[in-house]
């Protein structure tokens, strides 16, 4: 009985696949249902098909992961972009002279601590400055002197940063004279004090502190900044606005070549360099960064020497995403677009201040304090002179975890990674090529019978800083396979291997599912119009025996 039911259902099933292989637009589907093949010849087309049918799921395989694994390319844009349109580069300059001889002569004042008892260090008068102007010097000095230095115990935290930022050099003290565009400018209206690592540096061109820092958070005891000028028309991911004219702030040049720069005299006092604590590298430091990154000067820097002219042709890198890619995570785009990166002490992500913060929070966590330069609360302690190592140390440590976090899975070996400090989807670095000569600027003073009685026992440099060519060329991060690339790479593949179009699948799915609707469908039409037939006969049959049974 069951046989007798289902075999209407197989024959219909196989007309329909007979049909659809008799008239398919796939490669080879109607050998294999053709009714004048041999078995030999379908079992060989089956073969062929099915090994064609896996190589194309095996490439589109592979199109897939490679869709979801590597989205993103970063490659040149299309035309180069000129330097009006990002803003010059911001410059921060540390004297390694970091307090006048005739305020506090660090040499004489350390060699007679030395001397000292323990307990006459601590009631020293100056001891508070002997210790701040430590944290200040190479680290060679605290290799001779740290491992034989008794350091005193006070009752009260020390405001080292305070003492540090009280003493440190005025910019008049080493900044002498600054011309930016062919315009001399007082130096103080140009340059702001920034708080650093290296003590208290000059900064040109840097984001205020309000614009960079979270101020509400950070601790009121220093100043980190003294920039104010506000940047209303840029901001790191959109650049300059419509609204911003050629005075808007951060500054930009308008083309190359020295004569749209920044140059500067760099002064330095002979009574007032100090070797034990900075070492016998003496001059300035410089860096240059993005308006938004708050100075790192001992991550990378360029020295000035005394007594030198130096010019630097800047060189703009910079690395733009594409609007498409914020729908991909971050992790898949490589990048953090602004607000999806939250900083507890800035307002503006960027690797730099990511990684300064990540720096901070690690040296909080493996010595109860962080460096009187690094951003903190007001229950934040800063550490003492005799936790330093541990400072270097816990610096040391957090490098040492890029290489070890793939291997270790506890707690301390991923804080590194867990601080997750992926590159700003908008980003810039400045290259430099450097040129240093000797600065015969006593000769030159000699020579135009200049008086030297006022700059006797000086030493000064000369800086110049400018753009190298007047446009670069910018990268950026756009979709290697957006859904129309990797559907245009499936239809490829799948034309390739079985001829298969859009129509084709369509096609298919019109087989499996509306013809045999309508196949089904007209069957019980057949069948509805034949039980009707059936049963008007029988009608007709009846009657007609009523008839004949009544005559």
């Amino acid at each position: 009985m069951k046989r007798s039911k289902l075999a209407p259902f197989r024959s219909g099933l196989k007309d329909l696949l007979l049909e659809y292989c008799s008239g398919s637009s796939i490669h080879g589907v109607q050998y294999m249902g053709c009714r004048n093949r041999s078995w030999c010849e379908r079992f060989w087309w089956i073969v062929v098909f099915t090994m064609s049918v896996g190589s194309c799921a095996f490439l589109i395989r592979e199109t897939y992961v490679k869709w979801v694994q590597t989205p993103v390319i970063v490659s040149f844009a299309e035309k180069s972009t000129p330097v009006w349109q990002i803003p010059f580069p911001a410059v921060t300059i540390c004297p390694q002279t970091k307090v006048q001889s005739k305020k506090f002569n660090f040499t004489e004042e350390f060699d007679g601590y030395l001397e000292m008892s323990l307990e006459e260090r601590l009631s020293h008068n100056r001891s508070d400055e002997i210790l701040a102007i430590m944290h200040l010097c190479e680290r060679n000095f605290y290799r001779m002197f740290m491992t034989r230095f008794k350091f005193p115990n006070f009752t009260t935290p020390r405001n080292y940063g305070g003492i540090i930022q009280n003493m440190s050099l005025d910019m008049y003290d080493y900044l002498a004279d600054c011309s930016i565009v062919g315009e001399n400018l007082p130096c103080p209206l140009i340059f702001k004090e920034t708080m650093t690592e290296d003590g208290v540096c000059a900064t040109f061109n840097g984001l205020s502190a309000n614009d960079l820092l979270r101020t509400e958070v950070l601790q009121s005891e220093v100043s980190y900044m003294t920039a104010t000028d506000p940047s209303p028309h840029w901001t790191q991911e959109s650049g300059y606005s419509a609204q911003a004219n050629l005075s808007a702030y951060p500054f930009r040049t308008l083309g190359s070549g020295i004569g749209a720069g920044l140059f500067l005299l760099l002064r330095t006092d002979d009574e007032d360099i100090d070797y034990i604590c900075r070492g016998p590298v003496q001059g300035f430091k410089v860096l240059f960064h993005s308006p938004a990154d708050y100075p790192q000067i001992s991550k990378k820097f360029f020295q000035i020497p005394m007594e030198a002219a130096v010019s630097i042709a800047i060189k703009p890198q910079m690395i733009t995403t594409n609007p498409r890619l914020r729908d991909y995570t971050p992790e898949v785009r490589h990048c953090f677009f602004n607000h999806e990166r939250y900083l507890q002490f800035f307002r503006v992500y960027s690797q730099d201040n990511c990684e300064l913060e990540c720096l901070t929070n690690f040296t909080l966590r493996h010595c109860g304090c962080v460096k009187f330069s690094m951003p903190r609360t007001n229950q934040t302690r800063m550490c003492d002179p005799d936790e330093i190592r541990c400072m270097i140390n816990a610096e040391n440590t957090l490098m040492e975890m890029d290489l070890v976090q793939h291997r270790e899975s506890s707690a301390e070996e991923n804080f590194r990674a867990n601080c997750n400090c992926l590159p700003g989807c908008t980003s810039m670095q400045y290259d430099a090529e450097i040129t240093t000569t000797d600065f015969e600027w006593m000769n030159w003073v000699r020579s135009m019978k200049l008086s030297t009685q006022m700059i006797e026992g000086m030493q000064i440099s000369y800086l110049g800083i400018y753009y190298k060519e007047p446009q670069f060329m910018t990268s950026k991060r756009s979709e290697l396979y957006g859904m129309t690339d990797f559907l245009a790479n499936c239809g490829g593949i799948m034309g390739l291997c079985m001829g298969i179009s859009l129509l084709s699948l369509v096609e298919l799915v019109y087989f499996c599912s509306v013809r045999p609707a309508m196949l089904w469908r007209g069957n019980r039409k057949r069948k509805r119009k034949s039980r009707k037939q059936k049963m008007e006969e029988c009608a007709d049959i009846c009657l007609e025996a009523m008839v004949v049974k009544s005559d």
